[in-house]
């Protein structure tokens, strides 16, 4: 009868809580570079710059 190995793969914590990290790192990075957009355009509209939307 043949036997089989069993192989796992083990991930250490420390490497998946710095993954996790990494991803919300880069959520904060969009999420600033988007607010900042919007922010910009909402003053636009405010104080009427011409040109701005058609």
């Amino acid at each position: 009868m043949p036997k089989a190995a069993r192989v796992t793969a083990s991930i250490p914590v420390s490497a998946a809580a710095s993954s996790q990290k990494s991803d919300g790192g880069q959520f904060v990075v969009v999420a600033l570079f988007s607010g900042i957009g919007l922010l910009i355009s909402l003053i636009a509209i405010i104080i009427g710059v011409p040109g701005a939307w058609y």
